[in-house]
């Protein structure tokens, strides 16, 4: 057999040059160490920028709702459809085990590119906006699914935990590099149109790369467990007799076993709070301590560059030890107690910024400890059910974290009730307030005058002896400066008593939503104990060795 029997394209049928660098990605043999982590330096690369694009709405919230005239439930709405969207364009990604993961991957970053770039910040209206931030979600739910089954297939399990822990940088470090371009540029100088067309250029840069750097394992290499680099020529020599195809019958009913299930629910409720700091924490500290847009990117800089050395270190320690376990059972009990502290601190308005970037820290480094090395034994328990299915494994990973996603935007409006009138009507009862406070003053003076006035559409219309007592108590000046400010007087009227009420509610409904966030990390500890892997370092040696002495003796057999 030659090696050209090991890829779809015989040498008879070899494609042009042109055709292989926009389609035929697949590699014949295991690349050595230097391709290797080109591609994987890619696939990382590919995440980070998509997440720069998708999240740069999130941060740029406020005003966008003011551009459009949107209200805080329309876009809650179109976050939840996004998610929704998302998490069907993961199921669709799951195909990548047929169809391959660079395609997919590449193509779908040219599109969020253009997207982004020329059609979101000239959407006409809110719902174009919405459709748009619909279409980036679809493609995000499948790069969810590609990029870390490229990730996966170019990491030996001795080292799937530090690659793991690069990959999930990819929302990390695409959050940070937004709050750091955000809290440099939009200081007045930029507009959020602006701010979306930087992650759009930034992404259709990165789909260049791509294109011309990004390759994939062909399936009869990928579709086999890989332990060590030690493993490249036995796995080489199998791939030479084995029908992948064979490998894919049932791919997904086989799937749809508990650990993998279970694992992946479970690591998206520990995730809630991550996703409440994307996408809420800009509501929560305006409307709960009167933060700008700068001044919360600038804190939540403290959460991304942590969590993402934790991710890395964590990763590293992870593969030096040879187990997963305990990273993520330590991980899930500090996170859990930082958030602990984080939610009873939400309440008190004289928590100080450093007080919140200290316990952001905290949280940052026990998710990162738990995440990555979650992310490995996640893959590795796939593998342990067929390893030709792991795109599939990752694809149910990917809807059920976008529904519950999905879910629990459209609940958090629910639990925080307050939000939704201080964000609509906040900003505009300030304004009236200010504006009518001369007038309050005076009406504050004649509580009893102003009263029987109310009665009336307009001051004319009132009884004569009425409108001389106002003149002769209230003077000529006062009763035109509450004339004047009518307008704001109906604002106050219309909306100051809700926005009151919200302002008083609104820390403890957080502080609640924040406990919904705790429960989910603590669900997330019992499922721990069914993944793939050992607790002890010792004992995870001694399988490697015996693994390692087994490649050895058939390696040797190959001649």
């Amino acid at each position: 057999m030659t090696a050209s029997s090991l890829d779809p394209v015989t040498a008879a049928d070899s494609p042009s040059r042109l055709t292989t660098v926009l389609w035929g990605r697949q590699l014949l043999h295991y690349p050595e160490t230097g391709r290797r982590y080109w591609f994987l330096a890619i696939s990382v690369a590919t995440t980070i920028v998509l997440y720069y694009q998708l999240y740069v709405q999130y941060s740029m919230s406020t005003a966008i709702l003011t551009h459009y005239g949107m209200t805080y439930t329309y876009f809650v709405f179109i976050s939840v459809v996004a998610n929704a969207v998302g998490a069907f364009g993961s199921l669709v990604a799951g195909l990548a085990d047929r169809w391959g993961r660079a395609n997919l991957t590449v193509y779908g970053s040219l599109g969020v590119g253009l997207l982004v770039t020329f059609w979101l910040p000239v959407a006409s209206d809110k719902l174009m906006f919405g459709l748009v931030i619909t279409l980036v979600s679809l493609v995000e739910g499948m790069i969810l699914v590609t990029t870390p089954a490229l990730v996966r297939d170019f990491s030996p399990q001795v080292g799937r935990a530090s690659a793991m822990g690069f990959w999930t940088m990819g929302p990390v470090i695409g959050s940070l590099i937004l709050n750091v371009v955000v809290s440099q540029t939009y200081k007045g100088a930029t507009t959020w149109q602006q701010e979306v067309r930087f992650a759009g250029v930034a992404g259709l840069v990165v789909f260049v790369a791509a294109l011309f750097g990004l390759r994939e394992l062909s399936p009869r290499l990928r579709d086999q467990i890989m332990v060590s680099l030690r493993d490249r020529v036995l796995i080489e020599a199998r791939a030479k007799g084995l029908q992948a195809e064979s490998l894919l019958d049932n791919q997904w009913r086989q799937m749809l076993r508990f650990n993998v299930v279970g694992s992946a629910f479970a690591i998206s409720a520990f995730l809630l709070f991550y996703y409440a700091a994307v996408g809420s924490f800009t509501v929560y500290y305006a409307t709960v301590f009167g933060y700008l847009l700068q001044r919360t990117a600038g804190l939540l800089n403290w959460y991304w560059s942590t969590n993402a050395l934790a991710l890395i270190l964590a990763g590293v320690a992870s593969d030096r030890l040879r187990v997963r376990k305990p990273f993520m059972l330590v991980g899930a009990l500090g996170s859990a107690v930082f958030v602990v502290l984080f939610a009873l601190d939400a309440t008190k308005p004289a928590t100080g910024y450093y007080t919140f970037a200290w316990l952001c820290v905290g949280i940052g480094i026990s998710g990162g400890l738990a995440f990555g090395p979650w992310m490995a034994s996640f893959t590795e328990t796939v593998e342990r059910r067929n390893p030709a299915a792991t795109a599939t494994g990752l694809a149910v990973f990917g809807w059920i974290n976008r529904i519950l996603v999905a879910a629990s935007v459209a609940v958090l409006p629910i639990v925080v009730s307050s939000v939704t009138p201080l964000v609509e009507h906040g900003a505009q009862v300030t304004v009236a307030s200010q504006q009518a406070a001369p007038a309050l003053a005076v009406i504050n003076a004649h509580p009893q005058l102003f009263a029987q006035l109310e009665n009336y559409p307009v001051f004319t219309s009132a009884p004569p002896a009425l409108q001389a007592q106002a003149v002769q108590e209230v003077g000529a000046a006062g009763l035109t400066t509450v004339a004047t400010a009518e307008p704001a007087l109906k604002v106050l009227q219309q909306y100051g008593t809700s926005v009151s009420q919200a302002s008083k509610d609104n820390p403890r409904d957080w502080r609640n939503w924040w406990w919904v966030c705790l429960a989910g990390q603590l669900l997330f500890i019992p499922f721990v104990f069914g993944m793939a892997g050992r607790w002890s370092p010792r004992r995870a040696k001694d399988d490697f060795d015996e693994y390692e002495r087994i490649v050895a003796e058939q390696t040797a057999a190959l001649g």
